[in-house]
């Protein structure tokens, strides 16, 4: 579809993979537009039963792009400047973006394999099954740089209460074979076969009905909207729009997009951090 996308048919399936390997596969404006392109035009296709979300090169996604967000050049960065043009841009390109993913109507599965991190691990955890390469490992260190998580916090509901505030406060990395403990991951696979297995799973998916996947998946995605899934997510994005203006983040930001100057335009991670192409949301 794009430089940055290319989506592929493979019978019934849709394959979308995210093609910025440079850069770990982070998400800017362009990625993420171009998903929601390819989401369009998997669900106007009939003969489209399953789409599975990929990643090129080593790293399944960084998070979302740091370096974008300090440019001039990109509208959304633009718009940044300001407390509400920044709550815009995350209300309608990260939040909205992957609850729209969460609620595509066709089952979706994230084929993961390196890094899939904080942003990363929030759009994964959008789709209703996810399989991991057995390099593959989750992190979300967003909580050293000030943030509350990123845009929707997943963890609760994906690792468990008291996990996910073991997760997030320390931010270390778990596994695949530990997040397939945790039931965060469906299936870990070797990584020269993530693709082939995903694809054979993905077949298995199709068999069922397209009518009786989209109501299988409203009953349960309305079970987990029962039990508060939706709620807390937007109660946490109200949380993480107040904590990212407070007068801690705003200078943490400014020493961030200063220090940024130094290292040739590109942002240089801190100590520890797992994935420093993206900044995790």
């Amino acid at each position: 579809m794009t430089d940055v996308l290319i989506y592929e048919v493979r019978g019934p399936i849709a394959w979308l993979t995210m093609n910025r390997p440079e850069a770990r596969n982070a998400q800017d404006t362009a990625l993420i537009d171009a998903i929601d392109a390819a989401l369009d035009r998997a669900d106007a296709d009939d003969d489209i039963r399953v789409v599975v979300l990929a990643g090129a090169g080593e790293h399944w996604s960084a998070g979302h792009d740091l370096k974008a967000l300090l440019s001039d050049a990109d509208e959304w960065a633009r718009m940044r400047a300001t407390a509400e043009g920044k709550w815009r841009h995350e209300e309608v390109m990260y939040a909205g973006r992957c609850e729209r993913l969460y609620h595509f109507r066709k089952p979706t599965i994230a084929a993961v394999q390196g890094a899939c991190v904080a942003a990363g691990m929030m759009l994964a955890s959008m789709c209703d099954l996810i399989v991991a390469a057995d390099d593959a490992f989750f992190a979300n260190p967003v909580a050293r740089m000030t943030g509350v998580g990123v845009e929707l916090l997943v963890e609760p509901w994906e690792l468990g209460f008291r996990k996910a505030k073991e997760f997030l406060l320390t931010g270390d990395r778990i596994d695949a074979h530990e997040a397939w403990r945790l039931g965060l991951v469906n299936r870990v696979v070797p990584r020269s076969e993530l693709d082939a297995q995903t694809q054979t799973l993905a077949e298995q998916v199709a068999q069922v009905p397209p009518m009786t996947a989209e109501m299988t998946k409203r009953s349960i995605n309305q079970a987990a909207a029962l039990a508060g899934k939706e709620h807390s997510w937007r109660y946490h994005f109200a949380l993480h729009q107040y904590a990212s203006n407070t007068e801690t983040a705003l200078r943490a930001n400014e020493e961030r997009r200063a220090n940024s100057r130094f290292v040739q335009g590109k942002s240089e991670p801190a100590s520890g951090d797992p994935a420093p192409s993206g900044d995790g949301g």
